[in-house]
């Protein structure tokens, strides 16, 4: 598989298949623990993420199987056998088509391309320090594609655990996604699921964490998911700083339909809309 982290597909016994990261990664031990809590907070406030699992990989498996190798460039090594994270491949094993990019007039024809606005908010929130990675799979038979999102590795700056916003971190690289945003509107429901999220579903999503994946460091755990329960209310300043970027994302802003306001979200007045948990 592609990426920095060199995955690898894998068939789980289950009979699904996944995209299987593992501890001694080229990046950072930290990202399997960044994939599994970003991904599943995501799911949880409605986004399209692939489930996503705590994969045991034994030492037979590793030792028979001459392709588990991590390649450092100049030396290779083997992959370490333990509890490793897996992404369920998008698509499975069933017939139909995924792909990592299309034409632009098949883009804009995505089933669910507003949620491009939702999973801007949640990498902002995250502090994803790379760009935003989406495939688009649809069924035989079907014209119309549906993005699905991928790779959460770099929430959190990878393995340093800390947030550093800028505007252009976190974002698809492709404008198109975002030309019919025409204000806070198309950040519904995500904007206000972010914001309302409780504390236990964030906690509990720390809790399902492997400590080997983190050092077993739960101090520096339980600061990372403090910050970020504090960071719930940062998402208009965010979202508004990559809007005001020289990237000039939005060029629909203010056009009708968009007529919410940021000062209406970040005063808390949908307070009483349903919490997720």
């Amino acid at each position: 598989m592609r990426g920095g982290a060199q995955g690898q597909l894998m068939l789980g016994a289950d009979g699904q298949v996944y995209v299987v990261k593992f501890q001694n990664n080229p990046q950072h031990t930290r990202v399997l623990a960044n994939e599994l809590v970003a991904a599943r907070l995501a799911r949880a406030v409605g986004l399209s993420v692939p489930e996503t699992e705590i994969v045991e990989v034994s030492p037979w498996l590793i030792e028979n199987t001459p392709e588990l190798e991590i390649d450092l460039g100049t030396t290779r090594k083997r992959c370490m056998p333990g509890l490793q994270f897996g992404s369920r491949f998008v698509g499975g094993l069933m017939p139909g088509q995924v792909v990592d990019y299309l034409a632009e007039e098949q883009l804009s024809e995505v089933k669910n391309l507003e949620e491009f606005a939702g999973i801007l908010a949640f990498d902002k929130w995250t502090g994803n320090a790379n760009g935003r990675q989406a495939v688009f799979a649809r069924r035989q038979r079907e014209r119309r594609y549906k993005a699905v999102f991928i790779d959460f590795g770099y929430c959190f700056h990878a393995g340093e655990w800390r947030f550093e916003d800028a505007p252009l971190r976190g974002v698809y690289y492709r404008n198109d996604v975002y030309r019919e945003i025409r204000g806070w509107n198309a950040f519904e429901p995500w904007l206000t699921r972010i914001q309302t999220i409780s504390e236990d579903a964030v906690w509990a999503a720390a809790a399902d964490v492997p400590p080997e994946w983190y050092g077993s460091d739960l101090a520096e755990m339980e600061a990372l998911m403090e910050k970020l329960l504090q960071r719930r209310s940062r998402m208009w300043e965010l979202v508004e700083a990559f809007r005001k970027s020289d990237r000039e994302p939005f060029p629909k802003w203010g056009e009708t339909g968009g007529e919410m306001r940021a000062g209406d979200w970040k005063s808390g007045c949908w307070g009483d809309r349903m919490r997720v948990n």
